[in-house]
């Protein structure tokens, strides 16, 4: 019988606030060694600020957030990044004015195991072809994959990722997809925000659906393909 491995992640009845608003409400998820999980849901649902409430970024929060078994509720940001889980935001934070390459040498070395530049230029043959090029002169599918390749380059090896394909062309939502694959076949584990289920379907193992801050919808990966065109239509309604 095989055993079933303790969650990396295990979130359990999570609230948030932005200042006096209540936003999150008993969120209750798990990711497990080696999955990408997505969390699904329309724009407002809670889906990012959940990634913040992991992270130590709202302004209060409550409930149990256990990373590797270490309760992290209380923890600041820069203390959960040393512990090896990084965010990618919705706005990417690279720096702008500096080249790829300078991008990609920036990054505080938080724990061993940081992917060298030249691993990076493999995974992203775009960047290398770029290396020299300001911020500011990258695409938006470039741009993305460069914050993605700053995290990797800290150590870390449970990532946040918020919405990596939003406004990208569907080329370059297939490029992203192809890396976000071979980081999970690298041994990365994924917690993905999303909006799109044609494309989270393809990479992820299972979903979480958020709605007004609380999970109202749990879709294993092999839920038939009815269930997920109506999650599908419910997204897009």
């Amino acid at each position: 019988m095989n055993e079933v491995s303790p969650a990396v992640l295990c979130v359990r009845d999570l609230h948030g606030w932005y200042g006096d608003s209540h936003v999150l409400h008993s969120v209750s998820f798990d990711v497990r060694p080696g999955q990408l999980v997505t969390l699904l849901g329309r724009n407002g649902a809670g889906k990012s600020t959940t990634l913040k409430a992991m992270m130590g970024l709202l302004d209060k929060r409550r409930g149990s957030i256990l990373f590797r078994g270490k309760e992290t509720i209380a923890a600041q940001a820069n203390q959960i990044a040393r512990q090896g889980l990084a965010y990618c935001p919705e706005d990417r934070g690279i720096f702008a004015t500096l080249s790829v390459e300078e991008n990609l040498r920036l990054p505080p070395k938080l724990r061993e195991g940081g992917m060298g530049i030249d691993a990076i230029y493999r995974l992203f043959p775009n960047l290398k072809d770029r290396c020299k090029s300001g911020g500011t002169k990258l695409s938006g599918g470039e741009q993305q994959m460069l914050a993605i390749a700053r995290i990797l380059r800290t150590g870390a090896d449970t990532l946040l990722l918020d919405e990596p394909t939003e406004g990208l062309a569907p080329v370059i939502v297939k490029q992203i997809g192809a890396v976000i694959r071979e980081l999970k076949t690298l041994g990365y584990t994924i917690l993905l925000v999303e909006q799109n289920i044609k494309f989270a379907a393809k990479v992820a193992d299972q979903h979480y659906v958020l709605e007004n801050g609380r999970v109202v919808e749990h879709i294993p990966h092999a839920a038939k393909a009815d269930e997920v065109r109506a999650i599908a239509n419910y997204l897009h309604a």
